[in-house]
């Protein structure tokens, strides 16, 4: 991102009655006749920088569809800016985004830690906090904050899946788990407990701050444990340190890995793919490395919109996948708003949608929401990677099967 500021986006036109009522630019903070201003924040650099994929997949999707047309005559100006993964700077970029740049709306800011930071601040703004990136039960709390709407499937729901899976697989394993000590850590954990109950407490867990720059030590320690079941809960860099750090030591347990970090480019490689063989994982979007989507239409509009847009972007980065996704979904609310781009009607809209295909989410997997349902994408599919690519295994699973 040149100057890690600002990205242009575009999609396909598509027709949609105009409602009966139009906001006035002069209501509608962000919205002229010829522009809608949209803000997000991405870790461009820092510990998880990994994640600065998403911000620029999403730049590439909206100068795509300004490219085909826009909608309703406007353009999206799409302002992203860098918070280094860090609390303090996605406060002040998001104080930055509503009060300076006058966005319409936010749009998958990413990352549990930066979102907790500002999520009371934008509810008080009542500034809509679209489709956030990071699956924390926080940010589906249509009671508590009405303003801020999940993207992602929870984190918790896939922890209660993960546990569920080896008590099927491996009823007498001894368990670990591996988390971040945050939000985004600490719900794999809750949703261990949720499943286990009473035995959790011979579960052996440890943790990790983001700003550790090895976990050597904690991996020690769940080896001595006896642990032959681990999950973890771990951002990218983390996830390959684990994955390195397993083989290193000639420790083979039954290992399950958060979906935060399957993108093969920015973990898998990095780790040794070979060192991951049989890793269990879950994913709700298209590996752009699995074979089975390469005639895909949905992945080959993602790369035709990847190199034109992003050119030289490594297209074995399922982060750009992600972003993509994400980016999509917001074009999707937006052509549910007619000619009413108001903060009102986008938070109405974004809570909404009905059964929204998105082109790179998997088969049988779409966007639902409602006022009472912020969980915007509640299904997943387990996946274990094979030394090269993910392979899919099992039926779509929900947050109720958990």
């Amino acid at each position: 991102m040149m100057r890690r500021r600002t990205l242009l986006g575009a999609a396909t036109a598509v027709f949609v009655p105009a409602m009966p009522y139009v906001a006035r630019a002069e209501s509608s903070p962000g919205v002229t006749d010829t522009e809608i201003r949209i803000g997000s924040t991405a870790a461009f650099s820092g510990p998880a920088s990994a994640y600065g994929a998403i911000g620029r997949a999403q730049g590439a999707a909206w100068q795509w569809f300004n490219d085909e047309g826009g909608i309703a005559g406007r353009k999206v100006k799409f302002l992203c800016y860098d918070d280094s993964y860090s609390p303090p700077k996605a406060i002040e970029q998001v104080r930055r985004l509503v009060e300076q740049d006058e966005v319409a709306c936010l749009s998958n800011t990413l990352g549990t830690a930066a979102n907790t930071a500002f999520l009371r601040y934008v509810n008080q703004k009542k500034v809509p906090d679209l489709f956030v990136g990071s699956g924390a039960d926080k940010f589906q709390d249509p009671v508590g904050y009405p303003w801020t709407l999940g993207w992602q499937p929870s984190y918790r729901v896939e922890a209660r899946i993960f546990a569920q899976y080896i008590l099927k697989t491996k009823p007498d394993a001894k368990i670990g788990i591996l988390y971040q000590n945050d939000d985004f850590g600490k719900d794999y954990v809750s949703g261990f407990r949720d499943v286990l109950g009473a035995k959790f407490d011979k579960v052996k867990v440890v943790s990790y701050e983001v700003t550790d720059t090895v976990i050597d030590s904690q991996a020690i320690s769940l080896q001595e444990a006896g642990v032959n079941a681990l999950l973890s809960a771990a951002t990218p860099k983390f996830a390959a340190q684990i994955i390195r750090k397993i083989a290193s030591m000639d420790w083979k347990p039954l290992h399950l890995l958060t979906n935060v970090s399957i993108s093969v480019g920015a973990v898998m490689e990095p780790a040794g793919p070979e060192k991951a063989i049989g890793l269990i994982s879950n994913t709700y979007y298209k590996d752009p490395t699995d074979p089975a989507w390469k005639d895909d239409p949905g992945i080959a509009q993602w790369r035709r919109v990847m190199q034109k847009y992003l050119p030289g972007a490594d297209l074995n980065d399922a982060f750009y996948v992600y972003g993509y996704g994400a980016g999509m979904t917001m074009i999707a609310c937006l052509r549910q708003c007619g000619n009413d781009f108001s903060r009102e009607n986008l938070m109405r809209q974004a809570t909404n949608m009905k059964n929204v295909e998105i082109p790179t989410l998997l088969p049988g997997i779409r966007i639902n929401t409602s006022p009472t349902n912020y969980h915007t994408i509640g299904q997943v599919r387990l996946m274990r990677w094979n030394g090269k690519s993910w392979e899919l295994f099992g039926d779509v699973l929900s947050g109720a099967a958990a």
